[in-house]
């Protein structure tokens, strides 16, 4: 198999850049200029002059079965590269079911250019046909979004938004091109992407501040760092974890914050919240002091505020300040890049909390309080002990994805993490069906890492036509679908919170995975038991493109501990007799 293939100019031998002579054209060379190498979209009649100009470039696009998959596939290239992922629609339907991916993007901070085409300028306002007010619908979802209403300054446009998207606290920016500014006339290289000039975020802290932080935290009895996925975009990774080994301080991460600490490491307490480790949400129950660092407290992360680290003074580091003090009061606010302001606060620390009978505490309740679970051979295949078994065969910087569930917590809980930009998944939105697209940007952006995109066969359900991209591009992942004929998160609420009545939770009739994923091209297993579950692991993986394993498990089985909706950390659940 191989990608998509184009007829090769008359002129190929020629490596001269193409002249500049449309929008178009211009918007094409401020993509190269910016270094992009892939791009994600559907064609369609708005954008096609921005589809002849790419008919000139080196760059790969790859054409994806529907533009949310094209939205979802440029935001998890953007997570993994670290550099804005692009994707591209026509006007109309084409920009609007772009929206869901880049809502997602802005929820998580994540590096996305949106390029959409739109009806000509005299059309615009008229009711055309496909046009839509792609500014105005995706202005409450975007970091910023620009009209573009001259040829001769559409391609700075572009490098201005993918500039804003890489720059400072990261998120989507879209350029909506009408049909007559991409056609009309053009000549000069917009040249390198560049920020507007009153665009300043601030790189360090105050150093008043970060001294008092620092004094804070030395003084500190019971101190924890709470690592947010502001340090994985800030490339500050080594820097927290220098931070917290030389002064031996206990982790826990938000779950956009995996991997920004290894879990294998004992200062680990794994993720907080919701779904959180008993050990890190009693960790941040009872610390007296939080350093935490590029996070905005999201209420999956704080359950209720008034019981969030009640006794803690809370150190926050975050480049944007509308995030500090906005959900939990911070006692010490350090504006200003994660990196930079690590680098800062390690100066500024004179000496280590003396802390030895809290890490001891720590260590005890990760004894108390272990990520178990019973799986008996004669009952229904457990999910967590199939994410246990991909993550024994695959390599540390194997990249997981995940569609938006139980399946989701699961990745979550039971794949060690120990590098960053290796878990890739819907946080703030939820949503569904991002796993298989992701998977695809992700392998995109990493191609010799392995990617394993564990799914949900509701969240499958949303997105499975992407498979039909994996193939075309001969992309080597692997789908593992834990199958549960459910919607299995809104199932465990009914049975926990509304007296179990299932209503549009369960299906009575499930697609046959592996058969779907043979009509696509791709290879398909399906496993019922735990042993046809290691063959199934090991040629799934051994096989060279896209393959998808159709895995029956316990249709019973519940995503635990658990904090209910706006509850206490401390008081997590174990089983739904606890809720």
């Amino acid at each position: 198999m191989s990608g998509e293939q184009k007829q090769a100019p008359a002129d190929a031998t020629d490596t001269t850049p193409k002249p500049i002579e449309t929008g178009a054209d211009a918007v094409v060379r401020a993509l190269e200029n910016a270094g992009v190498e892939h791009l994600f979209g559907v064609q369609g009649g708005a954008i096609m002059p921005v589809y002849d100009a790419l008919y000139h470039s080196e760059m790969h696009h790859i054409t994806m079965a529907h533009e949310q998959g094209a939205s979802h596939a440029a935001d998890a290239y953007g997570i993994v590269s670290g550099e804005p992922g692009i994707c591209l629609a026509t006007s109309g339907p084409g920009a609007t079911n772009l929206v869901t991916g880049l809502a997602d993007s802005n929820m998580d901070s994540d590096p996305v250019v949106a390029l959409t085409g739109q009806v000509p300028t005299d059309f615009v306002g008229s009711d055309a046909f496909q046009e839509t007010d792609t500014v105005g619908v995706t202005g409450p979802v975007t970091k910023a979004n620009f009209f573009a209403d001259d040829s001769r300054t559409v391609g700075r446009d572009v490098g201005t938004a993918f500039a804003l998207a890489e720059h400072g606290r990261q998120g989507p920016t879209l350029v909506d091109l009408p049909k007559d500014v991409t056609n009309g006339p053009a000549e000069e290289d917009p040249g390198e992407p560049r920020t507007p000039t009153t665009y300043n975020p601030p790189e360090t802290a105050a150093p008043d501040a970060v001294a008092e932080a620092a004094v804070a935290l030395a003084a500190a009895d019971k101190p924890l760092i709470l690592a947010g996925g502001g340090v994985i975009k800030a490339e500050a990774c080594e820097e927290l974890r220098s931070f917290a080994i030389e002064h031996e301080i206990p982790v826990v991460t938000t779950m956009p914050g995996i991997g920004s600490f290894p879990e294998d490491h004992e200062l680990s307490l794994e993720m907080a919240g919701m779904h959180g480790t008993g050990y890190a949400n009693m960790a941040i129950t009872m610390t007296d002091c939080m350093l935490a660092i590029g996070t905005r407290f999201d209420d999956r992360l704080t359950g209720g505020i008034e019981t969030f680290a009640p006794d803690a003074e809370i150190i926050h580091v975050d480049i944007d300040p509308a995030e500090v003090s906005k959900n939990i009061e911070a006692d010490y606010p350090l504006i200003g890049d994660a990196k930079a302001v690590l680098t800062q606060l390690q100066t500024a620390m004179d000496r280590s909390p003396s802390a030895d009978e809290w890490r001891e505490q720590c260590q005890q309740w990760k004894a108390e309080y272990p990520m178990d679970y019973a799986a008996p051979e004669d009952e229904p295949i457990k999910p967590q002990y199939v994410v246990e078994a991909y993550d024994l065969a695959t390599d540390d910087d194997t990249i997981v994805t995940t569609g938006v569930g139980q399946h989701q917590m699961w990745a979550c809980q039971y794949w060690s993490y120990t590098e960053p930009r290796t878990w890739v998944s819907s946080h703030g939105l939820g949503t569904m069906g991002y796993g298989l697209p992701a998977a695809i940007g992700a392998k995109v952006a990493a191609p010799d890492q392995d990617v394993v995109c564990f799914d949900g066969d509701g969240s499958f359900l949303m997105t499975c036509q992407e498979l039909s991209v994996a193939v075309r591009e001969n992309l080597d992942i692997t789908v593992v679908v834990l199958n549960n004929a459910a919607i299995g998160m809104v199932r465990q609420w009914q049975d926990a919170f509304f007296g179990e009545r299932h209503m549009a939770s369960e299906y009575p009739w499930v697609p046959e995975f592996d058969k779907l994923a043979e009509a696509f091209g791709a290879a398909g297993f399906r496993v019922d038991t735990y042993d046809e579950l290691g063959d199934a692991v090991e040629e799934s993986l051994a096989y060279d493109g896209p393959s998808v394993v159709d895995v029956h498990i316990d249709p019973e089985e519940n995503v635990y501990p658990m904090v209910p909706s706006g509850g206490d950390n401390g008081l997590f659940a174990l089983a739904e007799d606890q809720l």
